[in-house]
C-alpha cells in the first residue's frame, strides 16, 4: 500500500492514525481508504473489497499487483457478489458464522475417525451422487472463453436446484461456491473474471451439504487442446489416485496410501504436494483421519467398515513444494509448473470399498 499523510484507520473498532492507502481505490481513482498497518488492511480486505465493484462491469485488474508471482496466471478481479442460498436450504453451522468458522469441526478436534451406520451411509450416497450431477454440469460447461466465476454460477444454481448447499462458501472466509484451480493453481482457486484459454487445464472441486452430511470430489479438464505434457500430468494424476483406491479395505493403514500415489508420481518424472491431505467427510466437512499423499509420512489409524473419507492427490510437473497468493486462498506451485488433482469420496466395505462419488452413466466421457 502507498504511505500517505495521516488518517484515521477503516478497520471496525480500530480508529489509529493511518498512513497507509489502498492501491486498488487508488488505481480505481475512488475514495481513498486509509489503514493503519497491513494487518488492519487484510483483516478487513473481505468487506472492503466490495467497493472496488463499481464503474464499468467489464473492467479487470490484478488485486496484488506488487506480488511476485511464479507462473502466467494472475488474477481477475473484482470478484462477483456473493451468491444467496434460499432462507429454506439447510446450512452447515459455519455458513453463517462471522470468521466462516465451523464449531463442530473446532469442538470434535480429530479425535477420532468417524463410523457410518447404514441409514447414514445411504444418505451419504444419496449426497454424492448429487455432488457427481453437479461436477458433470459444470464440466459440460467448460471450453476457451469460459470464465470461472460462470463455472460458478453453474455450480451454484445447479447445488441450489437440488436444496442443497455449497459447502465452500463461507468455509473460513472462502468467497464462492466451488473452488475452480488453473494451470500451476494447486488448490482453492477463487473463481474469476478471466476466461479459459485454449491449453488450460482446470480443476473443478465440488463440495456440497445435504440431509446433515458433505459429498466432496473433484476432476482435472482439458480446456481445449492441451499439450501432450499436460495430457500425462492430468492422466498421471488420475492414476495415482486409482492405485490409492486399489488399497482401500478395512485393515490398511492410512500412511500406506501415499506411498502408491508417491511410487507412481515419481516414477513418471512428477512430484506429489505436501501440504495438503485427503481428510475425513461427513457430518462435517473436514474431519479424521488426515491422509497424506506422499511416502513416509506418520498418518494415525487404520481402515474400518463405515470409514467415509477423500483421496485427493495433487501432483506436480515441477517442485512439490507451494506457496499462497495474498488472497489467502490460492495454492500455487512455488515453481510456476502445472498441477493436476483429482479426488473422490469413499466408504469403507466389508472387503474393500465403494466409490461413493463415481462417474454416473450420464456423465461426460473421459478426455485421456
Amino acid at each position: 500500500m502507498a504511505d500517505l499523510a495521516s488518517h484515521t484507520c477503516q478497520a471496525a473498532d480500530c480508529g489509529k492514525p493511518a498512513s497507509l492507502q489502498c492501491p486498488t481505490c487508488a488505481k480505481l481513482e475512488l475514495t481513498p481508504a486509509y489503514f493503519c498497518s497491513q494487518a488492519c488492511f487484510r483483516a478487513t480486505w473481505g468487506a472492503h473489497k466490495a467497493v472496488h465493484q463499481v464503474g464499468d462491469p467489464k473492467a479487470t485488474y490484478d488485486p496484488f499487483p506488487s506480488y511476485a508471482y511464479t507462473g502466467a496466471l494472475r488474477p481477475c478481479y473484482p470478484l462477483s457478489p456473493t451468491r444467496t442460498v434460499p432462507q429454506e436450504i439447510p446450512r452447515p453451522d459455519y455458513a453463517l458464522d462471522a470468521r466462516g468458522h465451523s464449531r463442530m469441526e473446532q469442538t470434535y478436534g480429530n479425535a477420532e475417525i468417524p463410523l457410518m451406520d447404514q441409514d447414514e451411509a445411504e444418505r451419504m450416497r444419496t449426497v454424492c451422487r448429487l455432488g457427481r450431477e453437479v461436477l458433470d454440469i459444470a464440466a459440460r460447461a467448460l471450453r476457451p472463453g469460459v470464465t470461472t466465476d460462470e463455472i460458478d454460477r453453474l455450480v451454484h444454481e445447479a447445488t441450489v436446484e437440488r436444496n442443497a448447499y455449497p459447502s465452500p462458501l463461507n468455509y473460513y472466509g472462502f468467497p464462492k461456491s466451488v473452488c475452480t484451480s488453473v494451470n500451476e493453481v494447486v488448490c482453492h482457486g477463487i473463481p474469476d473474471r478471466r476466461p479459459l484459454a485454449d491449453g488450460d487445464i482446470v480443476n473443478i472441486d465440488v463440495s456440497l451439504y445435504k440431509d446433515g452430511l458433505h459429498a466432496d470430489l473433484n476432476k482435472t479438464y482439458l480446456v481445449g487442446s492441451v499439450d501432450e505434457a499436460g495430457k500425462k500430468l492430468v492422466r498421471v494424476t488420475r492414476e495415482c489416485l486409482q492405485r490409492a483406491i486399489d488399497i482401500v479395505k478395512p485393515g490398511t493403514r492410512y500412511r500406506d496410501l501415499g506411498a502408491k500415489i508417491e511410487e507412481h508420481a515419481k516414477a513418471n518424472g512428477f512430484s506429489v504436494v505436501r501440504t495438503y491431505c485427503g481428510h475425513g467427510v461427513g457430518r462435517m466437512f473436514h474431519s479424521a483421519p488426515n491422509i497424506p499423499h506422499y511416502a513416509k509420512n506418520r498418518a494415525i489409524g487404520v481402515m474400518k467398515k463405515g470409514h467415509v473419507f477423500t483421496i485427493e492427490p495433487m501432483i506436480n510437473e515441477g517442485r512439490f513444494e507451494d506457496q499462497t497468493w495474498r488472497d489467502n486462498w490460492t495454492a500455487v506451485t512455488v515453481d510456476g509448473k502445472r498441477s493436476a488433482q483429482f479426488e473422490h469420496t469413499l466408504l469403507v466395505t466389508d472387503d474393500g470399498c465403494e466409490v461413493l462419488t463415481r462417474r454416473l452413466d450420464d456423465s461426460p466421457p473421459s478426455q485421456l
